[in-house]
């Protein structure tokens, strides 16, 4: 049974796991903004989160005068697939790190392989 939690008491429960990701890898963080949305655009509750952006890997010329990527989590969809807020913190440090993951270029095959997909 998904739990339910309004968006005032999500926003502080990511922002909680948020400080809990590694200083070192916010550090490497640039141009990076964080976004809760409630569900992907089509509606559904498939996605969980998504890096909207251009990974690392791939930039040549970015900097400053650039549009931010974003890294967006999906509230009722990570929601639907908990049963308690502990496994909702699990799935939002999974989440984030995933999705900040492909902003270092790291593609799906090899989160998966890290036990990060």
């Amino acid at each position: 049974m998904p739990i339910e939690m309004d968006e005032s008491r999500f926003a502080e429960l990511v922002d909680d796991v948020f400080d809990d990701i590694p200083q070192q890898v916010i550090d490497e963080l640039d141009n990076v903004v964080f976004v809760i949305e409630n569900r992907p655009a089509d509606g559904s509750l498939d996605l969980l989160g998504e890096y909207d952006g251009l990974a690392l890997t791939e930039r040549d010329d970015y900097g400053m005068v650039d549009l931010p990527d974003r890294i967006v989590l999906y509230r009722e969809s990570l929601l639907d697939i908990v049963d308690d807020e502990q496994s909702l913190v699990e799935q939002v440090h999974i989440t984030l790190m995933h999705e900040i993951a492909h902003y270092f270029g790291i593609d799906e095959e090899k989160l998966h392989e890290l036990g990060w997909g």
